[in-house]
């Protein structure tokens, strides 16, 4: 029974590896589970053993990873309470460097460039608006922190402050994604994460 079991979980793991491999091809709305169960060398019937359909196989994926843009907020330590700015910093530094784990990269690049989040999806991308909307919240606490600490640049608002990094990680994680391996983005992203902080450090750096 146990090597049941054993051979029924990665039975499982190969669809979804299959799954993944086959929506970053051709996006999620034009994969049919027929090409799920050529990719992944099993019968559709072995797929609706496992999942419902599309949408489940679907959500499996998603959630076999982290997104920490999505998923994961800021651990807290000593070292943030006495830099504020710095804890942001070693977010946004943590999220780019979470891409390079492929499963990862290929669910963002999924989600980001080959789904459309109508039917049983939307409530992905009301996930997503919500998780945001966290976000932004613990960034606005961050700074907010980091005004009482001395350390936000004078007439800098944490609120507005805050919505402006969450649209800069956003946005370079579609353009990291978008980039060559060696290419522009994925080179710097370190040194533009930094300039981005030290754009709302009081002194500049």
């Amino acid at each position: 029974m146990r090597r049941t079991k054993e051979e029924s979980e990665q039975t499982r793991r190969q669809i979804i590896a299959a799954a993944r491999r086959v929506f970053a091809r051709q996006g999620v709305r034009r994969t049919t589970l027929e090409e799920v169960a050529r990719a992944a060398g099993v019968t559709r019937g072995a797929i609706y053993w496992h999942f419902a359909g599309k949408t489940e196989l679907f959500y499996a994926m998603r959630e076999q990873v982290s997104l920490p843009t999505i998923d994961t907020g800021f651990a807290s330590s000593a070292a943030d309470a006495a830099d504020p700015l710095g804890s942001a910093e070693r977010y946004l530094r943590g999220v780019v460097a979470s891409l390079d784990e492929p499963a990862a990269r290929e669910t963002f690049r999924i989600m980001i460039f080959k789904c459309e989040y109508v039917g049983e999806l939307g409530r992905e991308l009301d996930r997503q608006r919500s998780r945001c909307t966290e976000l932004t919240g613990r960034l606005s606490h961050i700074y907010r922190r980091a005004r009482r600490a001395g350390h936000l640049r004078r007439g800098l608002a944490p609120d507005p402050a805050a919505s402006a990094t969450c649209s800069f990680l956003i946005g370079l994680v579609r353009l990291w994604l978008m980039d060559k391996p060696r290419g522009p983005v994925r080179s710097t992203a370190g040194a533009i994460i930094k300039s981005h902080i030290d754009s709302y450090r009081r002194n500049g750096r």
